[in-house]
């Protein structure tokens, strides 16, 4: 066993009895690169990453690769789930290095020092696709760093000043206005897909954030037309509910069969607001099933393999179909591979029953069982939002549950931490962790109108203000300012696959920002937004989270008080209709400015509307909505 066996992640648990000579992330590694004068082999990675598990099998599990990386290299390996910010500098070097072009595995080459000179993805054991093997890739940068030690500086020196420049965006000096939006969704109409939905070709990913925004404008025939197509089955989980990562097709039919959390708790609501009630309660029900870990934290993701065979698991023979439903369905086979197929089309609750009780027999794909902040801040958001609006008890209960986790072992108290394994909590929040955090308190306070909630939502977000601000040019840093320094600080504004840490906070304070009547939150707002409002008419599919902060920022101001509980019958009726930028708090309580002022009328519960800055004479009786 090398030194990733002392390790939480799972994914360094994989590699820990690979021979060769890993380390994790940190200054030992660095220590001895510099002592031995070796470049660093920097190898980037997830558990639940296909082609990850392909190059371990076919590279670091080969004794005569090993030996290669070891005589040559210091070798690190990293979990780019736990450390964002390792993963977001060096992805940024490697998409450089190649034209635009990134993924996972990430094999990038550092000087002892940590500047990058040269990387990759995946590399096979042989040459092929015109893919040099990765053995000649290890003999080429072993001879480049011994052999021509001044290039290898010069293009290091020249990465990192890169790098650097590429965070120090500067903010628009334009309005900030509707034509944004008709900009963006003119982009967004010339790349829709009219047959299948979605936007551009394949491979397609869910674009949650989006369709959240395009909802939001009222462009429900993409909306529609793309829910539909993802729903269809393939990339959705016609048995067990929930949605794998992404479709290699333009049909959302062949999935990376992966399934994250993330990619889950963002589609519950999209799929929410679209009124798709028995999609949200078969993802949610999949996430209570098959991600809920004991404590009320929800594991990363499910694996794409099972006993290394990708969508074992979610595929069928046949004979499999046959014995288990009869005869006559054979529409519902879609081809995959080695004689597999998957399932697509509408089935039966019967037939759903009997394959998902088949299916439960089978050996069951790896779960990346840790809990990671951010990625359960979002999860929190969605099933808060699905127990109110679907009027679930038991999802209420495990919101609550997942509220009190986030704030107990993923805490200190007063800061977040970035995982949680197994009764060890790891790493110093990012960005994303407070941002999403923050979302999910939020929404957890609408739900319950328990005021902690919405307390603990403010209190995390004015400490990433202060933690991550950057006051030179707006917006947010990934990592805090007391936090380890790499070569470059980045900037997360891209909102693929999930919400940047700088959108979400965004919308985070411009909600806050309305209850307590506070400029200086929508100020550090609007500094985003103008970080990220020049390119967005470009490229709108990569800022549907921004596209919906700005939304929100240009929406008449629109907030409902409400003095009592949310199931009094009158803030049911309030809440009742799907309205993305009304502001909601529950009182009563003097010392928030919302509802300050605000007591109950006759004893009775209570709703204050306020619509630009003025508020209605208050409604007890819900059939006044």
């Amino acid at each position: 066993m090398n030194r990733l066996a002392q390790e939480t992640s799972p994914y360094l648990l994989q590699h820990a009895g690979n021979p060769v000579d890993w380390h994790p992330w940190g200054d030992e590694a660095f220590a001895r690169a510099r002592e031995e004068d070796k470049p660093i082999l920097l190898s980037i990675g997830y558990a639940a990453c296909h082609w990850c598990h392909v190059m371990e099998h076919e590279s670091f599990e080969d004794e005569a690769t090993a030996q290669l990386m070891n005589e040559h290299f210091v070798s690190v390996k990293v979990d780019r789930e736990e450390r964002p910010d390792v993963d977001a500098v060096y992805m940024d070097a490697v998409v450089a290095f190649n034209r635009g072009s990134g993924g996972w595995p990430m094999t990038v080459f550092l000087t002892p020092d940590g500047r990058p000179f040269f990387g990759g993805t995946y590399y096979p054991p042989e040459p092929r696709h015109g893919l040099p093997s990765f053995r000649q890739v290890l003999q080429a940068m072993a001879n480049v760093y011994r052999d021509e030690r001044d290039a290898v500086v010069q293009q290091a020196d020249a990465i990192v000043e890169a790098l650097r420049q590429s965070a120090q965006i500067e903010p628009s000096r334009e309005p900030l206005s509707d034509a944004i939006f008709a900009d963006a969704i003119a982009v967004l109409r010339s790349q829709f897909d009219d047959r299948w939905g979605g936007f551009g070709g394949a491979p397609k990913f869910p674009p949650a954030s989006t369709l959240e925004f395009l909802m939001r404008r009222g462009k429900l025939d993409m909306v529609d037309k793309t829910l539909d197509g993802m729903a269809a089955g393939g990339m959705y989980d016609v048995v067990g509910g929930g949605f794998h990562r992404y479709s290699v097709d333009e049909q959302w039919l062949v999935p990376h069969f992966e399934k994250m959390l993330y990619d889950n708790a963002l589609l519950i609501p999209v799929y929410l607001h679209a009124g798709r009630t028995e999609i949200v309660e078969r993802t949610v029900e999949y996430c209570l099933r098959e991600l809920r870990l004991d404590g009320g934290g929800f594991a990363s993701a499910q694996d794409a393999d099972t006993d290394g065979v990708e969508g074992l698991t979610f595929t069928w023979t046949p004979n499999e179909l046959v014995e288990a439903i009869g005869p006559g369905r054979d529409e519902l086979l879609q081809p995959f591979e080695h004689g597999r197929y998957i399932l697509r089309g509408a089935l039966t609750d019967d037939e759903r029953r009997t394959l998902f009780e088949l299916r439960e027999r089978r050996p069951k794909p790896l779960r990346d069982d840790k809990a990671i902040a951010g990625w359960n801040g979002l999860m929190l958001a969605a099933l808060a939002e699905a127990a109110r609006r679907l009027d679930r008890e038991t999802w209420l209960t495990a919101a609550v549950e997942l509220g009190e986790f986030l704030l107990g072992p993923l805490s200190d108290g007063e800061r977040l931490h970035r995982t949680w394994r197994d009764g060890v909590a790891k790493g110093t929040g990012y960005l994303e962790d407070y941002a999403d955090v923050a979302h999910g308190l939020y929404e957890l306070h609408v739900a319950t109108g328990d005021l902690r909630w919405l307390r603990e939502s403010r209190r995390l977000a004015l400490l990433a203000v202060e933690l991550f601000a950057d006051d030179a040019n707006g917006g947010f840093f990934l990592t805090a300012s007391d936090a380890e320094s790499l070569v470059a600080r980045q900037k997360d504004l891209d909102d693929n696959p999930t919400p940047s840490g700088n959108s979400m906070l965004a919308f985070v304070l411009l909600r806050l920002s309305r209850i307590w009547g506070d400029d200086e939150l929508e100020r550090q707002a609007v500094g985003v937004l103008r970080l990220v409002r020049d390119v967005i008419p470009r490229a709108p599919s990569a800022f549907g989270w921004a596209l919906c902060a700005l939304d929100l920022y240009l929406s008449p101001p629109r907030e409902l008080a409400i003095v009592g509980g949310p199931n009094d019958a009158v803030a049911r009726r309030a809440l009742q209709d799907y309205d993305p930028n009304v502001v909601v708090a529950f009182g009563p309580d003097d010392e928030i400015p919302l509802l300050a002022g605000k007591p109950p009328v006759d004893g009775k519960p209570t709703v204050y509307v306020c619509e630009n800055f003025a508020c209605q004479a208050p409604v007890t009786d819900a059939s006044a909505f």
